[in-house]
C-alpha cells in the first residue's frame, strides 16, 4: 500500500508521496518494505500507487524493476484502475478491493497486505508461521505500546490466547495486554489473510457498504465472524539483529519530528536500529558516483553517503545523502542533508531537514537556537519550521534538479 499523501511531511511529500521520500542517506521509505518482502522469500509483489506517485514510479523502474527467474516473481507497480467507478482508492480496504481480480488470477494460498511507509525491519515468514499455527483466518502485526502512550493508536484488544476480540481507533482507555497491564498492542496496519477469506471479506462488505479500510471499518467487522489473531511483532526473531538494537524497531515516520528522529536512531555507536546487517540487508537504488570525501575539517557521528564532499568543515550527529558537498567553514548538527545539497562557505544548520537539490547560500543559518541569518533568501513554501523546532526545507532546483527525481 504505497498510495499515501502523507500530508504531516509536508514540504518533503509536496511533490511526491510518502514512501518516496528519501531515507537514511542512500534510500526510499519504501525500500523498507520491499526489502523485508525480498528478504522473507515473497517475491510477487503488487505495490499499489496514487497519490504524487511518478517519483515513486521512476524509482521502481530503476531500483527494483528487474524480472525474477520465474514468472511468479515480479515487483509491479499499479496505479488505481478505477474498475469499481471512477474513484481513487478510498482507503486500504477499498484499494485492494479494486484490484481483487490481480489476485484471483495469481491464486495464492495467503495475502500479505502491508503499508509502505513505516520504517522497520520484519521477517514475514515467521507471521505467516503464526498464521498458519494458529488456524487463523487473518492475522495482524501488533506492537506493544505502554498503556499511557496509547491513545494515539489504533488499539487491538486480545484475549490470553492471542486472538483479536476488540479494535478501537485512538482510545480514551486502552485496553491492556492480558499478560502485561501496562502495554496495549498498537496495530502497525500489516495483515496477512486466507485468500478465500479476504475475497469475502471484501465482496461482504462492499455489499453492506461497511467502509473503506481495513483498520477502521474491516477489522472491528470480521472479529466476529473470522478468527483474526495478533501477531507479536517483538517475537520476531530477526537474522543479524545486534545486542544493542532496539527489539521491535518501528516508527511510522508520519511527521517531521519522528522523521527526523529515526535519522538520529541511525547513529552513534550502538544506533537503535543498525542497518549494517549482511544478513539482512535493506536495497537501493543503485549510484554510479564516487565515494565520499573528507577535505579536511572535523566529521563525528555521522553518515556520508557516495559522493559527499565534506572540505574543510564541521559535520556532527548527521545523515548526509550523496553528492553533498559541503564547503569550508559550514558548520551542520544534527540534520539530515538529502542527496545532491551543497552548503555554501559560513552556513550553520542546526536541527534541519533539507530535501534534495538545494544550495545554500554563504552565511545561511537554521536551525534551533541559531540566528535567521540569510534564511528568508528561500522561497516561503519551501521553508517549513515544525513545532518541534526542526526546520524543514522542501525540494530545490539546483543545476541537478533536472536529472533525477
Amino acid at each position: 500500500m504505497a498510495g499515501g499523501k502523507g500530508e504531516r511531511l509536508t514540504p518533503l511529500t509536496r511533490e511526491r508521496g510518502k514512501p518516496s521520500v528519501p531515507f537514511g542517506g542512500k534510500y526510499r521509505i519504501v525500500d523498507f518494505v520491499l526489502s523485508n518482502f525480498v528478504n522473507s522469500g515473497v517475491f510477487s509483489i503488487y505495490v499499489l500507487v496514487q497519490y504524487l506517485s511518478q517519483s515513486l514510479i521512476d524509482y521502481m523502474r530503476v531500483s527494483w524493476g528487474s524480472r525474477g527467474i520465474t514468472p511468479d516473481q515480479f515487483i509491479t507497480v499499479v496505479p488505481p484502475q478505477m474498475r469499481m467507478g471512477e474513484t481513487w482508492y478510498r482507503g486500504t480496504a477499498d484499494a485492494v478491493s479494486q484490484n481483487l481480480n490481480l489476485i484471483i488470477d495469481f491464486d495464492p494460498d495467503y495475502v500479505a497486505v502491508f503499508g509502505a511507509d513505516h520504517i522497520y525491519r520484519m521477517d514475514i515468514r515467521q507471521m505467516l508461521a503464526y498464521h498458519i499455527e494458529n488456524n487463523a483466518d487473518v492475522s495482524i502485526s501488533a506492537l506493544p505500546v505502554p498503556v499511557q502512550e496509547a491513545r494515539g493508536f489504533g488499539i487491538i484488544e486480545v484475549n490470553k490466547a492471542n486472538r483479536v476480540i476488540g479494535f478501537e481507533e485512538k482510545p480514551r482507555s486502552p485496553k491492556p495486554m492480558p499478560h502485561n497491564p501496562d502495554m496495549a498492542y498498537s496495530s502497525m496496519g500489516n495483515y496477512i489473510f486466507n485468500r478465500d477469506v479476504l475475497e469475502k471479506i471484501l465482496k461482504d462488505s462492499a455489499q453492506h457498504n461497511q467502509g473503506h479500510d481495513f483498520g477502521k471499518n474491516i477489522i472491528p467487522e470480521v472479529i466476529h465472524d473470522y478468527k483474526v489473531f495478533a501477531y507479536d511483532f517483538q517475537d520476531t526473531d530477526l537474522p543479524g539483529i545486534k545486542s544493542y538494537e532496539e527489539r521491535g524497531y518501528w516508527r511510522d515516520v508520519g511527521n517531521l519530528e519522528s522523521y527526523w528522529a529515526s535519522h538520529m536512531d541511525l547513529l552513534g555507536e550502538k544506533p537503535r536500529l543498525d542497518l549494517d546487517n549482511d544478513i539482512w540487508p535493506i536495497s537501493s537504488g543503485r549510484y554510479n558516483g564516487p565515494s565520499a570525501r573528507i577535505m579536511g575539517g572535523e566529521v563525528k557521528d555521522t553518515i556520508l553517503s557516495e559522493g559527499s564532499v565534506i572540505n574543510h568543515a564541521v559535520v556532527r550527529h548527521s545523515v548526509l545523502g550523496r553528492g553533498v558537498i559541503i564547503h569550508p567553514g559550514a558548520v551542520v548538527e544534527d540534520s539530515v542533508l538529502m542527496d545532491f545539497c551543497e552548503i555554501m562557505p559560513g552556513c550553520r544548520f542546526k536541527r534541519v531537514v533539507a530535501d534534495r537539490y538545494n544550495t545554500f547560500p554563504p552565511d545561511t543559518c537554521l536551525g534551533v537556537d541559531l540566528p535567521k541569518g540569510r534564511a528568508n533568501l528561500f522561497h516561503q513554501e519551501a521553508l517549513h519550521v515544525d513545532k518541534s523546532g526542526i526546520v524543514a526545507v522542501g525540494r530545490g532546483r539546483s543545476k541537478w534538479a533536472h536529472l533525477k527525481r
